[in-house]
């Protein structure tokens, strides 16, 4: 028994982990960035000390959050993506994916932007699956070949940014990823004005 209590202590742990992050993003869902941690806690049916042990502070917490998001929703369309052998059909997918993830978590990434969570690094794993899709379609052909990732990373932003003008329960963020998709495809493209500017941020 006193072998197995160590191993047993951090199964208990992890258990642990993921109620609280389970009951985080339930209450950050509800109640956004005015979430309490002791509302966290009594959700997960845990102690405040053992929130705390695990997540220091809510910024913590909502990292931790975004992360299990992210690989419960996005990262099997990124990978499914890497292997389809249309990329024009699988960066559509992806972002559709995404933006639908967002729109779902409205409340929680409104709690991340104001705990200041929302970093430059947040977006790195996804935006570099779109750097690789993109590429793989200008090879095949089926994306305009006057793009460059940069491009992509500010029309994600923007698709993103149409999400706050409307109700987040609503599909009608799909109306503007058709036109954005529309957009991306070389037939019919006119040459772009200009080069892209320089990308300062990336947020996710």
């Amino acid at each position: 028994m006193a072998t197995d209590s160590p191993r047993l202590l951090r199964a208990d742990a992890a258990r642990n982990a993921e109620k609280i992050i389970r009951a985080a993003w339930e209450v950050f869902t509800e109640q956004g960035p005015d979430a309490h941690l002791d509302d966290v806690a009594r959700r997960a049916g845990v102690g405040a000390a053992t929130l705390f042990r695990r997540f220091p502070d809510k910024a913590a917490l909502l990292r931790a959050v975004l992360d299990a998001r992210f690989a419960e929703n996005v990262r099997p369309v990124i990978e499914a993506a890497a292997l389809d052998p249309d990329p024009a059909a699988a960066l559509a997918r992806v972002l559709g994916t995404a933006l639908e993830s967002v729109a779902g978590d409205h409340n929680v990434l409104a709690a991340a932007r104001a705990a200041g969570v929302l970093t430059p690094a947040t977006g790195e794993e996804f935006f570099a699956a779109l750097d690789d899709l993109l590429a793989r379609g200008q090879e095949a052909g089926v994306l305009r070949a006057d793009l460059v990732p940069d491009d992509l990373h500010r029309v994600v932003v923007m698709l993103i940014s149409v999400l706050w003008t409307m109700d987040p329960r609503e599909d009608g963020w799909r109306r503007y990823l058709a036109l954005v998709l529309d957009g991306l495809s070389p037939a019919g493209a006119r040459p772009l004005p200009c080069p892209a500017p320089a990308l300062r941020t990336r947020t996710p």
